[in-house]
């Protein structure tokens, strides 16, 4: 199919964007396109405008400091993945960037436009609710910095008003000495994930869990950071028994079901993938404090 007719705008400023999201009824902005341009040929989205933002410098930006990962909504993917600061110093995001489609959407697909449409198993939306990121929206009115865990509105729905644009998102860089681990299950490589789980540990001095922190995709509209799992870890050993443990209660989390998978087969998904990114946490965190 055809998309449905629409009028083309080419802002070349922030403020050009926000001045014709603030007048425009029914309009959209264009980042990589990788999932709006389908909607749009099917005409599952029918915008009368379309606000193209690939030429506007600002919002492409990439800076590592020594607490956080600043990154502009026009990042594309393949820059985050193929930077090797990211990559030292948050891997758990280049791991998770491996599982995003297919390089030729990665060189085109944006930070920015996953975290706007926010698909329930999207791995850069899991990352960034394990990071716990904060995003910056402007509009003509100014900015607004907003928590990762007050983004999601609904299902593929954000809490960005009409007239405000993704400008950028900060990531808290985990503490040096950590253990990541991303792992999910998808039908095919590339799809979708089915669910999805991110997790990163930290030991004391004594080889015991001194922190933890998990994010589950899949489950419902958006991640879930089970919070009682990753206080429970805290003072274990890294054994498989606390692991398993951890992973029963995973698999007790609300799941929704649809006509493909029941929300008993997420759950399941659910307690395997939190053991399975656990034990890979947890022996990275082992290597990284005897190095």
């Amino acid at each position: 199919m055809k998309p449905a007719p629409f009028t083309y705008h080419d802002p070349r400023t922030v403020a050009e964007a926000c001045a014709l999201l603030a007048t425009l009824d029914n309009a959209r902005v264009l980042a990589g396109g990788q999932t709006l341009m389908p909607m749009m040929n099917f005409r599952a989205a029918t915008p009368d405008h379309l606000i193209d933002l690939n030429k506007i410098g600002e919002l492409a930006y990439l800076r590592v400091t020594d607490g956080a990962l600043e990154a502009g909504a026009m990042t594309r993917q393949r820059e985050l993945e193929y930077s090797g600061e990211v990559g030292r110093r948050c891997p758990i995001l280049h791991e998770a960037l491996r599982h995003v489609g297919h390089r030729q959407t990665r060189n085109r697909g944006t930070l920015g436009g996953s975290l706007c449409h926010l698909d329930p198993s999207a791995e850069l939306v899991n990352v960034t609710a394990l990071l716990g990121g904060t995003l910056r929206a402007v509009s003509a009115r100014g900015s607004r910095d907003i928590p990762f865990a007050e983004f999601a509105a609904g299902y593929l729905t954000t809490s960005l008003a009409p007239e405000e644009l993704l400008a950028g998102v900060t990531l808290p860089l985990p503490r040096r000495g950590h253990g990541h681990a991303f792992v999910e299950f998808a039908r095919r490589r590339g799809d979708f994930a089915i669910v999805a789980c991110s997790a990163l540990l930290w030991l004391d001095a004594r080889g015991r869990i001194s922190d933890a922190a998990i994010a589950l995709s899949g489950l419902s509209p958006a991640p879930v950071r089970p919070g009682a799992v990753e206080r429970a870890l805290r003072g274990q050993k890294p054994h498989a028994e606390a692991f398993k443990a951890a992973a029963a209660e995973a698999g007790k989390l609300d799941a929704a079901g649809d006509p493909f998978v029941s929300a008993e087969y997420r759950r399941h998904l659910a307690r395997i993938l939190t053991f399975r990114a656990l034990e890979q946490a947890a022996a990275r965190a082992l290597e990284n404090s005897n190095g």
